[in-house]
């Protein structure tokens, strides 16, 4: 059984920074490969940054390139999201996935875990 618990969500003027923290509870997190998505209200989950088991690979949606950094500490079995120069639309819920694989894949149908999400709300 694997959970996943998202934090470090709220509430931030655009231009400012969060760095979201997703922990896991398993026994062997360095044998998955873990995402970040995000869903806002009446739009489908979007991709938004992967990395591989050992932290290589780091992946990322063109809308968040250059502004968000994707992270893991698998002694401490966290995966981290730090955000900045954040916008308006980056506001959504945020979710950690996971998938038990060496191949970072933008398609939620692939993870099988999920958290239950933060929110990440950006005023302008």
């Amino acid at each position: 059984q694997v959970q996943l618990v998202e934090s470090g969500g709220g509430l931030v003027q655009a231009g400012g920074s969060l760095r979201l923290s997703c922990a896991a509870s398993v026994r062997t997190f360095s044998s998955f490969t873990m995402g970040w998505f995000r869903q806002s209200p009446g739009k489908e989950r979007e991709f938004v940054a992967g990395i591989n088991w050992s932290g290589g690979s780091p992946t990322y949606a063109d809308s968040v390139k250059g502004r968000f950094t994707i992270s893991r500490d698998n002694a401490k079995k966290t995966l981290f999201l730090q955000m900045i120069s954040l916008k308006p639309e980056d506001t959504a819920v945020y979710y950690c996935a996971a998938r038990i694989s060496t191949i970072v894949t933008n398609t939620p149908n692939l993870y099988r875990y999920w958290g239950q999400g933060t929110q990440v709300t950006v005023s302008s």
